[in-house]
């Protein structure tokens, strides 16, 4: 079977809007439609919009001391533990995320909820890591000002960060959607997005 090929099931998703402006944007006009498709086709949705948690988006002290979670971010990780599918909808700034979006996995994507690392019986650090998210999967649409092609020639893939180094590292097989130039794209162009959006939510993709 295919990668999301079992079109007949109905998903657990999470849905999280991660542009840091509450108004109206092309990102959450995509997840909208996205969820609206989903739940439309019977899909269970729960959906996180960035702007309205509440968190420190610093991890002051890295990993060195205990820094405690706020409800909205255990909130966010039962809500993926629970999850089959995780969709994260946000707009490419400077090639990356928006720094709050970047800020809540810094603080959410923590060893004993995303990973642990191996150990030896003597507590060193061993070779690899337990994914403890594996089994899930996920969908990045990223919006960009430019053309997509145009960014990953002269930058490379600008969604390497958080398809490899955040998803996959925790397990999800994830695919990405890009979509541009957002800031001059002509309106047939923005239809086709707008479609694609309730494809994928139809099919919990």
């Amino acid at each position: 079977m295919g990668f999301f090929s079992d079109h007949s099931k109905k998903k657990k998703i999470v849905l999280l809007l991660g542009h840091p402006n509450p108004g109206a944007t092309l990102s959450s006009e995509m997840a909208l439609i996205y969820e609206t498709a989903a739940k439309k086709e019977g899909h269970d949705v729960r959906r996180f919009n960035l702007a309205e948690l509440k968190f420190d988006p610093i991890l002051h002290l890295g990993y060195t001391a205990i820094q405690e979670l706020e409800p909205d971010l255990k909130t966010l990780q039962e809500a993926i533990k629970w999850a089959d599918h995780f969709v994260i909808v946000y707009p490419n700034w400077w090639q990356t995320m928006p720094a709050l979006l970047k800020g809540l996995f810094d603080r959410m994507w923590l060893p004993g909820f995303s990973f642990n690392m191996r150990k030896h019986s003597n507590g060193t650090l061993a070779l690899g890591w337990r994914k403890r998210l594996k089994g899930k999967t996920a969908r990045v649409i990223v919006l960009s000002g430019s053309p997509p092609w145009f960014i990953w020639l002269f930058f490379g893939d600008y969604t390497n960060e958080i398809k490899m180094g955040i998803l996959w590292f925790a397990g999800f097989k994830t695919r990405v959607t890009r979509l541009g130039p957002t800031d001059i794209a002509p309106e047939w162009m923005k239809n086709g997005w707008r479609r694609e959006a309730g494809r994928l939510g139809k099919w919990g993709e």
